[in-house]
Protein backbone atom coordinates (compact mmCIF):
# COMPACT_ATOMS: atom_id res chain seq x y z
CA UNK A 1 0.00 0.00 0.00
CA UNK A 2 2.29 3.22 1.22
CA UNK A 3 5.73 3.88 1.01
CA UNK A 4 6.35 6.84 3.80
CA UNK A 5 7.32 10.21 2.22
CA UNK A 6 11.53 11.12 3.19
CA UNK A 7 9.45 14.29 4.70
CA UNK A 8 6.32 13.27 5.25
CA UNK A 9 3.43 15.81 5.64
CA UNK A 10 2.14 15.57 9.09
CA UNK A 11 -1.43 16.26 8.33
CA UNK A 12 -1.60 13.76 5.39
CA UNK A 13 -3.19 9.84 6.38
CA UNK A 14 -2.02 8.07 3.31
CA UNK A 15 0.73 8.42 0.87
CA UNK A 16 1.63 6.33 -1.88
CA UNK A 17 2.43 2.58 -1.57
CA UNK A 18 4.96 0.05 -1.69
CA UNK A 19 8.63 -0.50 -1.05
CA UNK A 20 11.68 0.73 -2.82
CA UNK A 21 12.84 -2.86 -2.52
CA UNK A 22 15.43 -3.88 -4.67
CA UNK A 23 13.84 -6.74 -6.44
CA UNK A 24 12.41 -3.44 -8.96
CA UNK A 25 15.46 -3.65 -10.29
CA UNK A 26 14.18 -6.37 -12.37
CA UNK A 27 10.45 -5.84 -11.88
CA UNK A 28 10.86 -3.11 -14.77
CA UNK A 29 11.94 -4.96 -16.70
CA UNK A 30 9.74 -8.38 -16.48
CA UNK A 31 6.34 -6.35 -16.72
CA UNK A 32 7.20 -4.08 -19.89
CA UNK A 33 4.83 -5.98 -21.86
CA UNK A 34 2.36 -5.62 -19.41
CA UNK A 35 0.32 -3.49 -21.25
CA UNK A 36 -0.48 -5.71 -24.15
CA UNK A 37 -0.34 -9.03 -22.85
CA UNK A 38 -0.48 -9.60 -19.41
CA UNK A 39 -4.12 -7.80 -18.23
CA UNK A 40 -5.39 -11.09 -18.12
CA UNK A 41 -9.17 -10.87 -19.15
CA UNK A 42 -9.80 -13.33 -21.61
CA UNK A 43 -12.71 -15.87 -19.94
CA UNK A 44 -11.86 -15.27 -16.53
CA UNK A 45 -13.34 -12.05 -15.75
CA UNK A 46 -16.00 -13.96 -13.47
CA UNK A 47 -19.01 -13.27 -12.21
CA UNK A 48 -23.00 -13.14 -13.89
CA UNK A 49 -23.69 -9.71 -14.79
CA UNK A 50 -26.84 -8.55 -15.97
CA UNK A 51 -28.88 -11.39 -12.81
CA UNK A 52 -27.50 -9.04 -10.18
CA UNK A 53 -28.63 -5.48 -12.10
CA UNK A 54 -32.06 -3.44 -10.54
CA UNK A 55 -34.40 -3.81 -12.51
CA UNK A 56 -34.89 -1.35 -15.43
CA UNK A 57 -30.97 -0.43 -15.51
CA UNK A 58 -29.34 0.08 -18.72
CA UNK A 59 -28.42 -2.85 -20.47
CA UNK A 60 -24.47 -3.34 -20.78
CA UNK A 61 -22.78 -4.57 -24.36
CA UNK A 62 -22.64 -8.16 -24.46
CA UNK A 63 -18.88 -7.52 -25.45
CA UNK A 64 -18.31 -6.13 -21.83
CA UNK A 65 -20.28 -9.23 -19.79
CA UNK A 66 -18.88 -12.01 -22.37
CA UNK A 67 -16.08 -12.32 -20.10
CA UNK A 68 -17.86 -12.11 -16.80
CA UNK A 69 -18.13 -16.04 -16.43
CA UNK A 70 -17.19 -16.99 -12.92
CA UNK A 71 -14.89 -20.28 -13.68
CA UNK A 72 -15.59 -23.37 -11.36
CA UNK A 73 -15.08 -23.35 -7.48
CA UNK A 74 -11.85 -25.04 -6.93
CA UNK A 75 -12.28 -25.02 -3.16
CA UNK A 76 -14.75 -23.77 -0.25
CA UNK A 77 -15.02 -20.40 0.23
CA UNK A 78 -13.13 -18.12 2.26
CA UNK A 79 -16.15 -16.53 3.40
CA UNK A 80 -16.65 -16.23 7.53
CA UNK A 81 -13.26 -18.98 7.47
CA UNK A 82 -11.63 -17.90 10.95
CA UNK A 83 -7.43 -18.34 11.23
CA UNK A 84 -6.42 -20.79 13.69
CA UNK A 85 -6.02 -19.54 17.49
CA UNK A 86 -2.43 -18.79 18.50
CA UNK A 87 -0.96 -16.58 21.28
CA UNK A 88 2.27 -15.62 19.39
CA UNK A 89 1.92 -14.75 15.54
CA UNK A 90 5.04 -15.70 13.64
CA UNK A 91 5.68 -12.88 10.95
CA UNK A 92 7.87 -13.25 7.55
CA UNK A 93 8.38 -9.47 5.59
CA UNK A 94 9.18 -9.41 2.33
CA UNK A 95 10.29 -6.01 1.04
CA UNK A 96 12.18 -3.52 3.36
CA UNK A 97 12.06 -0.24 1.30
CA UNK A 98 9.68 2.59 2.64
CA UNK A 99 6.83 0.74 3.45
CA UNK A 100 8.08 -2.60 4.68
CA UNK A 101 11.12 -0.35 6.28
CA UNK A 102 8.55 1.57 8.47
CA UNK A 103 5.81 -1.10 8.93
CA UNK A 104 8.20 -3.43 10.71
CA UNK A 105 8.23 -1.19 13.94
CA UNK A 106 3.98 -1.59 13.98
CA UNK A 107 4.80 -5.57 13.75
CA UNK A 108 7.20 -5.03 16.41
CA UNK A 109 5.15 -2.95 18.37
CA UNK A 110 1.75 -5.41 19.06
CA UNK A 111 2.27 -8.12 21.92
CA UNK A 112 2.32 -11.69 21.09
CA UNK A 113 3.95 -11.03 17.55
CA UNK A 114 7.49 -12.51 16.36
CA UNK A 115 9.24 -10.93 13.45
CA UNK A 116 10.96 -14.24 12.54
CA UNK A 117 12.41 -13.46 8.68
CA UNK A 118 13.19 -10.84 6.48
CA UNK A 119 13.72 -10.53 2.60
CA UNK A 120 14.74 -8.20 0.53
CA UNK A 121 17.87 -8.12 -2.12
CA UNK A 122 19.38 -4.68 -0.69
CA UNK A 123 21.39 -6.39 2.21
CA UNK A 124 21.65 -2.75 4.06
CA UNK A 125 17.73 -2.98 4.02
CA UNK A 126 17.61 -6.29 5.70
CA UNK A 127 20.04 -5.50 7.87
CA UNK A 128 18.73 -2.20 9.21
CA UNK A 129 15.17 -4.24 9.81
CA UNK A 130 16.97 -7.07 11.26
CA UNK A 131 18.52 -4.66 13.86
CA UNK A 132 15.01 -3.43 14.76
CA UNK A 133 14.29 -7.19 15.67
CA UNK A 134 16.92 -7.37 17.77
CA UNK A 135 16.71 -3.91 19.18
CA UNK A 136 13.58 -4.53 20.36
CA UNK A 137 14.62 -7.72 22.20
CA UNK A 138 13.77 -10.69 20.26
CA UNK A 139 16.12 -13.56 18.35
CA UNK A 140 18.00 -12.13 15.67
CA UNK A 141 15.76 -13.39 12.57
CA UNK A 142 16.83 -15.22 9.29
CA UNK A 143 17.73 -13.36 6.42
CA UNK A 144 17.22 -13.76 2.47
CA UNK A 145 19.27 -11.71 0.47
CA UNK A 146 20.12 -13.50 -2.33
CA UNK A 147 18.57 -12.38 -5.38
CA UNK A 148 14.56 -11.46 -6.22
CA UNK A 149 13.57 -15.19 -5.67
CA UNK A 150 15.00 -15.29 -2.73
CA UNK A 151 11.58 -14.96 -1.20
CA UNK A 152 10.15 -18.10 -2.15
CA UNK A 153 13.03 -19.98 0.50
CA UNK A 154 11.45 -17.57 3.46
CA UNK A 155 7.80 -18.88 2.37
CA UNK A 156 8.91 -22.47 2.63
CA UNK A 157 9.84 -21.96 6.49
CA UNK A 158 8.00 -24.14 8.62
CA UNK A 159 8.12 -21.61 12.01
CA UNK A 160 5.71 -18.78 9.83
CA UNK A 161 2.44 -17.81 10.40
CA UNK A 162 1.84 -14.91 7.98
CA UNK A 163 3.53 -13.28 5.27
CA UNK A 164 3.63 -9.61 4.82
CA UNK A 165 4.36 -8.02 1.04
CA UNK A 166 5.84 -4.66 0.52
CA UNK A 167 7.35 -4.80 -2.18
CA UNK A 168 6.75 -2.67 -6.46
CA UNK A 169 3.31 -4.08 -7.09
CA UNK A 170 4.45 -6.10 -10.01
CA UNK A 171 5.81 -8.88 -7.56
CA UNK A 172 2.55 -8.75 -5.61
CA UNK A 173 0.61 -11.78 -7.28
CA UNK A 174 3.36 -14.13 -7.33
CA UNK A 175 4.40 -13.53 -3.70
CA UNK A 176 1.44 -13.87 -2.22
CA UNK A 177 0.64 -17.24 -4.74
CA UNK A 178 4.22 -18.28 -3.33
CA UNK A 179 2.86 -17.64 0.60
CA UNK A 180 -0.59 -19.74 0.08
CA UNK A 181 1.02 -22.63 -1.66
CA UNK A 182 3.55 -22.62 1.26
CA UNK A 183 0.51 -23.04 3.93
CA UNK A 184 0.74 -19.19 4.84
CA UNK A 185 -1.46 -16.47 5.21
CA UNK A 186 -0.40 -13.45 3.56
CA UNK A 187 -1.35 -10.03 3.81
CA UNK A 188 -0.35 -7.75 0.24
CA UNK A 189 -0.02 -3.66 0.36
CA UNK A 190 -2.02 -2.60 -2.31
CA UNK A 191 -2.59 -3.44 -5.35
CA UNK A 192 -2.80 -6.95 -4.67
CA UNK A 193 -2.54 -7.88 -8.82
CA UNK A 194 -2.79 -5.32 -11.95
CA UNK A 195 -4.45 -8.66 -13.67
CA UNK A 196 -7.95 -9.93 -13.79
CA UNK A 197 -7.27 -13.07 -14.44
CA UNK A 198 -4.66 -13.07 -10.92
CA UNK A 199 -7.13 -11.94 -9.45
CA UNK A 200 -9.03 -15.16 -10.08
CA UNK A 201 -5.84 -17.26 -9.51
CA UNK A 202 -5.77 -15.65 -5.81
CA UNK A 203 -9.30 -16.64 -5.46
CA UNK A 204 -8.98 -20.14 -5.92
CA UNK A 205 -5.66 -20.29 -4.56
CA UNK A 206 -7.21 -19.16 -1.10
CA UNK A 207 -9.95 -21.15 -1.12
CA UNK A 208 -8.03 -24.31 -2.05
CA UNK A 209 -5.29 -23.94 -0.07
CA UNK A 210 -7.81 -22.16 3.45
CA UNK A 211 -5.30 -19.88 3.33
CA UNK A 212 -6.54 -16.21 3.81
CA UNK A 213 -5.29 -13.39 1.13
CA UNK A 214 -5.95 -10.43 2.60
CA UNK A 215 -5.51 -6.28 0.72
CA UNK A 216 -3.68 -4.43 3.35
CA UNK A 217 -5.46 -1.04 3.20
CA UNK A 218 -5.16 0.78 5.45
CA UNK A 219 -7.56 3.77 4.83
CA UNK A 220 -10.31 1.39 6.03
CA UNK A 221 -9.17 1.61 9.68
CA UNK A 222 -9.13 5.68 9.47
CA UNK A 223 -10.65 7.25 11.84
CA UNK A 224 -13.02 9.14 9.84
CA UNK A 225 -13.66 6.37 8.21
CA UNK A 226 -14.34 3.66 10.72
CA UNK A 227 -16.95 6.54 12.16
CA UNK A 228 -18.20 7.14 8.81
CA UNK A 229 -19.04 3.27 8.52
CA UNK A 230 -20.38 3.08 12.04
CA UNK A 231 -22.65 5.59 11.17
CA UNK A 232 -23.84 4.33 8.05
CA UNK A 233 -24.67 1.19 9.69
CA UNK A 234 -26.70 2.77 12.24
CA UNK A 235 -28.92 3.90 9.79
CA UNK A 236 -27.82 8.01 10.26
CA UNK A 237 -27.63 8.91 6.64
CA UNK A 238 -30.37 6.73 5.48
CA UNK A 239 -30.86 4.38 2.66
CA UNK A 240 -27.19 4.77 0.84
CA UNK A 241 -27.21 6.16 -2.69
CA UNK A 242 -23.79 6.63 -3.42
CA UNK A 243 -20.41 7.59 -2.47
CA UNK A 244 -17.13 8.40 -3.38
CA UNK A 245 -13.20 7.82 -2.74
CA UNK A 246 -10.22 8.83 -4.71
CA UNK A 247 -6.03 8.77 -4.96
CA UNK A 248 -5.43 12.21 -5.90
CA UNK A 249 -1.82 12.71 -4.51
CA UNK A 250 0.72 14.88 -6.45
CA UNK A 251 3.56 12.47 -6.89
CA UNK A 252 5.53 14.09 -9.28
CA UNK A 253 8.36 14.40 -7.64
CA UNK A 254 8.96 11.47 -5.93
CA UNK A 255 8.03 9.68 -9.08
CA UNK A 256 11.37 11.80 -10.68
CA UNK A 257 13.29 11.20 -7.40
CA UNK A 258 15.99 8.58 -8.31
CA UNK A 259 16.31 7.77 -4.37
CA UNK A 260 13.07 7.47 -4.04
CA UNK A 261 11.42 5.10 -6.13
CA UNK A 262 13.99 2.37 -7.40
CA UNK A 263 14.20 1.79 -10.45
CA UNK A 264 12.16 3.40 -11.23
CA UNK A 265 9.07 1.02 -11.16
CA UNK A 266 6.19 3.18 -10.19
CA UNK A 267 6.64 5.88 -12.63
CA UNK A 268 7.39 3.72 -15.37
CA UNK A 269 3.40 1.98 -14.90
CA UNK A 270 2.37 5.33 -16.82
CA UNK A 271 4.07 4.08 -19.50
CA UNK A 272 1.65 0.81 -19.72
CA UNK A 273 -2.05 1.54 -18.56
CA UNK A 274 -4.41 3.97 -18.60
CA UNK A 275 -6.69 3.36 -15.85
CA UNK A 276 -7.09 3.62 -12.67
CA UNK A 277 -3.40 2.06 -11.03
CA UNK A 278 -4.57 2.80 -7.27
CA UNK A 279 -8.23 2.72 -6.65
CA UNK A 280 -7.79 0.78 -3.42
CA UNK A 281 -7.22 4.12 -0.82
CA UNK A 282 -10.72 5.20 -1.98
CA UNK A 283 -12.79 2.12 -2.98
CA UNK A 284 -12.30 -0.15 0.12
CA UNK A 285 -13.74 1.98 2.35
CA UNK A 286 -16.68 3.23 0.54
CA UNK A 287 -17.43 -0.63 -0.29
CA UNK A 288 -17.09 -1.41 3.41
CA UNK A 289 -19.78 1.86 3.98
CA UNK A 290 -22.01 -0.24 1.50
CA UNK A 291 -21.55 -3.87 2.42
CA UNK A 292 -19.98 -4.74 -0.78
CA UNK A 293 -19.69 -8.37 -0.59
CA UNK A 294 -22.01 -8.19 2.41
CA UNK A 295 -25.41 -7.64 1.08
CA UNK A 296 -24.55 -5.60 -1.97
CA UNK A 297 -22.28 -5.99 -4.83
CA UNK A 298 -20.34 -3.99 -7.41
CA UNK A 299 -21.63 -5.15 -11.10
CA UNK A 300 -20.15 -2.56 -13.94
CA UNK A 301 -17.52 0.40 -13.70
CA UNK A 302 -17.09 2.79 -16.70
CA UNK A 303 -14.23 5.01 -16.60
CA UNK A 304 -12.51 7.70 -18.50
CA UNK A 305 -9.30 9.64 -18.85
CA UNK A 306 -7.53 12.74 -19.71
CA UNK A 307 -4.77 13.28 -21.97
CA UNK A 308 -1.29 12.51 -20.09
CA UNK A 309 0.55 15.26 -19.90
CA UNK A 310 1.72 15.88 -16.63
CA UNK A 311 4.98 13.97 -16.28
CA UNK A 312 5.94 15.27 -19.29
CA UNK A 313 5.17 18.38 -18.79
CA UNK A 314 7.04 17.78 -14.85
CA UNK A 315 10.21 16.07 -17.10
CA UNK A 316 10.74 19.35 -19.06
CA UNK A 317 10.83 21.44 -16.05
CA UNK A 318 12.75 19.44 -13.66
CA UNK A 319 14.82 16.48 -15.74
CA UNK A 320 18.61 17.16 -17.56
CA UNK A 321 19.17 16.11 -21.18
CA UNK A 322 19.79 12.83 -20.98
CA UNK A 323 18.30 11.72 -18.08
CA UNK A 324 16.84 8.45 -18.68
CA UNK A 325 12.88 8.95 -18.37
CA UNK A 326 13.39 10.82 -21.39
CA UNK A 327 12.94 7.79 -23.40
CA UNK A 328 9.57 7.02 -21.99
CA UNK A 329 6.48 7.76 -23.11
CA UNK A 330 3.42 8.48 -20.69
CA UNK A 331 0.22 6.83 -21.89
CA UNK A 332 -1.21 6.90 -18.32
CA UNK A 333 -4.30 9.58 -17.93
CA UNK A 334 -3.60 12.56 -15.54
CA UNK A 335 -7.09 11.91 -13.62
CA UNK A 336 -9.24 8.93 -14.57
CA UNK A 337 -13.02 9.03 -13.34
CA UNK A 338 -14.60 5.86 -12.92
CA UNK A 339 -18.38 5.81 -12.05
CA UNK A 340 -19.08 1.94 -10.95
CA UNK A 341 -22.53 0.55 -10.42
CA UNK A 342 -23.96 -1.87 -7.66
CA UNK A 343 -26.66 -4.30 -7.55
CA UNK A 344 -28.87 -2.52 -5.37
CA UNK A 345 -28.31 0.77 -8.11
CA UNK A 346 -26.15 2.66 -5.94
CA UNK A 347 -23.56 4.88 -7.51
CA UNK A 348 -19.57 5.18 -6.48
CA UNK A 349 -17.28 7.31 -7.87
CA UNK A 350 -13.69 7.18 -8.16
CA UNK A 351 -11.08 9.02 -9.11
CA UNK A 352 -6.77 8.96 -9.58
CA UNK A 353 -4.39 11.74 -9.85
CA UNK A 354 -0.62 11.59 -8.81
CA UNK A 355 0.95 13.53 -12.28
CA UNK A 356 -0.91 17.10 -11.64
CA UNK A 357 -0.52 19.52 -8.62
CA UNK A 358 -3.30 19.37 -6.10
CA UNK A 359 -3.86 18.79 -2.35
CA UNK A 360 -3.85 15.19 -1.26
CA UNK A 361 -7.32 14.39 -1.33
CA UNK A 362 -9.62 10.58 -0.65
CA UNK A 363 -12.78 12.25 -1.20
CA UNK A 364 -14.18 9.68 1.00
CA UNK A 365 -18.16 10.79 0.29
CA UNK A 366 -21.35 9.06 1.24
CA UNK A 367 -24.65 10.23 0.89
CA UNK A 368 -27.81 8.67 0.91
CA UNK A 369 -31.76 9.57 1.98
CA UNK A 370 -31.18 11.56 5.25
CA UNK A 371 -27.54 13.43 4.20
CA UNK A 372 -24.19 13.33 3.50
CA UNK A 373 -20.78 13.15 4.51
CA UNK A 374 -17.65 14.71 2.78
CA UNK A 375 -14.33 14.81 3.27
CA UNK A 376 -11.30 16.78 2.81
CA UNK A 377 -12.17 19.28 4.93
CA UNK A 378 -14.33 16.96 6.87
CA UNK A 379 -17.99 18.17 7.22
CA UNK A 380 -21.39 16.29 7.46
CA UNK A 381 -25.20 17.04 6.98
CA UNK A 382 -27.55 14.89 7.96
CA UNK A 383 -31.38 15.44 9.14
CA UNK A 384 -32.91 16.26 11.52
CA UNK A 385 -29.48 17.25 13.01
CA UNK A 386 -28.73 19.61 10.41
CA UNK A 387 -30.86 22.57 8.87
CA UNK A 388 -30.82 25.87 6.91
CA UNK A 389 -28.05 24.06 4.55
CA UNK A 390 -25.33 24.26 6.64
CA UNK A 391 -22.50 22.16 6.73
CA UNK A 392 -22.43 20.44 10.62
CA UNK A 393 -19.50 19.77 12.68
CA UNK A 394 -18.36 15.57 11.99
CA UNK A 395 -16.78 15.83 15.71
CA UNK A 396 -19.92 15.98 17.56
CA UNK A 397 -20.70 11.77 16.48
CA UNK A 398 -17.61 11.14 17.88
CA UNK A 399 -18.38 9.93 21.06
CA UNK A 400 -21.61 8.02 20.26
CA UNK A 401 -19.90 6.64 16.44
CA UNK A 402 -16.07 6.53 17.05
CA UNK A 403 -14.69 2.49 16.71
CA UNK A 404 -13.66 0.71 19.33
CA UNK A 405 -10.20 0.25 18.13
CA UNK A 406 -10.08 4.20 18.11
CA UNK A 407 -11.27 4.55 21.62
CA UNK A 408 -8.87 2.49 22.68
CA UNK A 409 -6.05 3.04 20.86
CA UNK A 410 -6.74 6.77 21.13
CA UNK A 411 -2.64 8.08 19.86
CA UNK A 412 -1.73 4.89 17.69
CA UNK A 413 2.07 4.54 16.99
CA UNK A 414 3.60 5.07 13.01
CA UNK A 415 2.19 6.59 10.22
CA UNK A 416 -0.86 7.84 8.18
CA UNK A 417 -2.68 9.30 11.44
CA UNK A 418 -2.59 5.98 13.08
CA UNK A 419 -4.44 4.17 10.33
CA UNK A 420 -1.54 1.62 9.93
CA UNK A 421 -0.92 0.47 13.55
CA UNK A 422 -4.79 -0.17 14.42
CA UNK A 423 -4.88 -2.09 10.81
CA UNK A 424 -1.85 -4.04 11.98
CA UNK A 425 -3.30 -4.62 15.50
CA UNK A 426 -6.61 -6.12 14.51
CA UNK A 427 -4.92 -8.45 11.61
CA UNK A 428 -3.15 -9.90 14.52
CA UNK A 429 -5.37 -9.82 17.14
CA UNK A 430 -8.00 -11.73 14.92
CA UNK A 431 -5.02 -14.29 14.38
CA UNK A 432 -4.06 -14.72 17.96
CA UNK A 433 -7.98 -14.53 18.80
CA UNK A 434 -8.74 -17.18 16.01
CA UNK A 435 -11.72 -14.83 14.59
CA UNK A 436 -12.49 -14.53 10.99
CA UNK A 437 -10.46 -11.38 9.21
CA UNK A 438 -12.19 -8.12 8.64
CA UNK A 439 -12.15 -8.65 4.90
CA UNK A 440 -10.57 -11.51 2.71
CA UNK A 441 -9.57 -12.28 -1.05
CA UNK A 442 -12.66 -11.46 -2.54
CA UNK A 443 -12.52 -7.76 -1.34
CA UNK A 444 -9.05 -7.58 -2.11
CA UNK A 445 -9.90 -8.92 -5.94
CA UNK A 446 -13.13 -6.43 -6.02
CA UNK A 447 -10.61 -3.27 -4.46
CA UNK A 448 -8.82 -3.76 -7.04
CA UNK A 449 -10.64 -4.70 -10.57
CA UNK A 450 -10.65 -1.07 -11.54
CA UNK A 451 -7.22 -1.25 -12.42
CA UNK A 452 -7.38 -3.73 -15.36
CA UNK A 453 -11.08 -2.79 -16.14
CA UNK A 454 -10.91 0.76 -15.68
CA UNK A 455 -8.25 0.65 -18.67
CA UNK A 456 -10.50 -1.56 -21.05
CA UNK A 457 -13.18 1.18 -20.18
CA UNK A 458 -10.73 3.87 -20.94
CA UNK A 459 -9.75 2.19 -24.52
CA UNK A 460 -13.55 1.60 -25.26
CA UNK A 461 -14.32 5.25 -25.18
CA UNK A 462 -16.04 4.64 -21.65
CA UNK A 463 -18.54 1.56 -22.15
CA UNK A 464 -19.32 -0.46 -18.96
CA UNK A 465 -17.02 -3.28 -18.04
CA UNK A 466 -18.43 -5.67 -16.21
CA UNK A 467 -16.71 -6.14 -12.51
CA UNK A 468 -16.61 -9.99 -11.76
CA UNK A 469 -18.48 -11.87 -8.50
CA UNK A 470 -15.79 -13.10 -6.90
CA UNK A 471 -17.76 -14.68 -4.02
CA UNK A 472 -19.43 -16.79 -6.61
CA UNK A 473 -23.11 -15.66 -5.46
CA UNK A 474 -22.60 -15.56 -1.42
CA UNK A 475 -22.41 -11.85 -1.74
CA UNK A 476 -26.27 -11.60 -0.96
CA UNK A 477 -26.01 -12.54 2.45
CA UNK A 478 -25.04 -9.97 5.09
CA UNK A 479 -21.95 -10.87 7.54
CA UNK A 480 -19.38 -8.83 9.58
CA UNK A 481 -16.75 -6.89 8.41
CA UNK A 482 -14.55 -3.63 9.57
CA UNK A 483 -17.11 -2.74 11.82
CA UNK A 484 -16.06 -5.12 13.48
CA UNK A 485 -17.40 -5.86 18.19
CA UNK A 486 -14.68 -5.52 20.62
CA UNK A 487 -13.48 -9.55 21.42
CA UNK A 488 -14.83 -10.58 24.69
CA UNK A 489 -11.78 -11.12 26.94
Amino acid sequence: MHDEHAKPNPDESATPDESTDGASRRAVLRTAGLAGAGIGLGALAGGTAHADAPQGAPAVPAAADSAAQAPPRKGKTMIGVPFERRSTVRVGIVGLGNRGGSMIDLFLAVPGVKVVALCDPVKDKTAAAAKKVTDAGQPAPATYTKGDHDYENLCKRGDLDFVYVATPWDWHFEMAKSAMLNGKHVGVECPVSLQLDQLWELVDLSERTRRHCMQLENCCYGKNEMRVLRMAHAGKFGDLLHGAGAYNHDLRGLMFDPDYYEGPWRRLWHTRLRGDLYPNHGFGPVSNYMDINRGDRVTHISSFGTPALGLAEYRKAHMPPGDPSWKETYIESDRTISLVQTAKGRVIRLEHDVSTPHPYSRINSLGGTRGVFEDYPERIYIEPDHTNDEWGDFDKYATEFDHWLWKEHANPPGGHGGMDYIMIFRLMQTMQLGLVPDFDVYDAAVWTSPVPLSHLSIKAKGAPQAIPDFTRGLWKKARPGVDSQKPQA
